[in-house]
């Protein structure tokens, strides 16, 4: 009933684990960072760059798993500066216009490769 999700256009796992999970009609994506796919760097340093670069490798990860944005049932969001919330919002709210997942977003004080956001969602079919 477990399956892992195989992504070829999303950044490549930067450690043991698997992007995605699928179990049964859930999908459990890991955390994402803002790395372009193609270089495996990360976007820019601040939010902004990294945050659209985020949801939209969180996007690929899900259309891989046959599912959209509208799929989302959770997020959780990790940011580097608190002060940077507000900008977040502004780009979350791009992604999920109408009927937004639940959310909780903490602060940390380090993230992989030292990003600026992290997130990861659950989805169901």
């Amino acid at each position: 009933m477990k399956s892992i999700v195989e992504i070829a256009a999303a950044p490549a796992a930067i450690g043991p684990y698997s992007r995605a999970v699928r179990y049964g009609d859930l999908l459990f994506v890991s955390g994402t960072i803002g790395m372009d796919p193609k270089t495996g760097e990360l976007v820019g340093a601040g939010i902004e760059a990294q945050a659209v670069q985020t949801l939209e490798n969180l996007k690929v990860i899900v259309e891989a798993a046959g599912m959209g944005f509208q799929n989302v049932l959770k997020s959780t969001v990790f940011l580097r500066d608190m002060n940077d919330f507000a900008k977040f919002n502004e780009i979350y709210a791009r992604y999920f216009p109408s009927e937004p997942p639940a959310r909780e977003t903490v602060q940390v004080a380090r993230l992989p490769r030292d990003a600026a956001i992290e997130i990861s969602v659950i989805c169901g079919a």
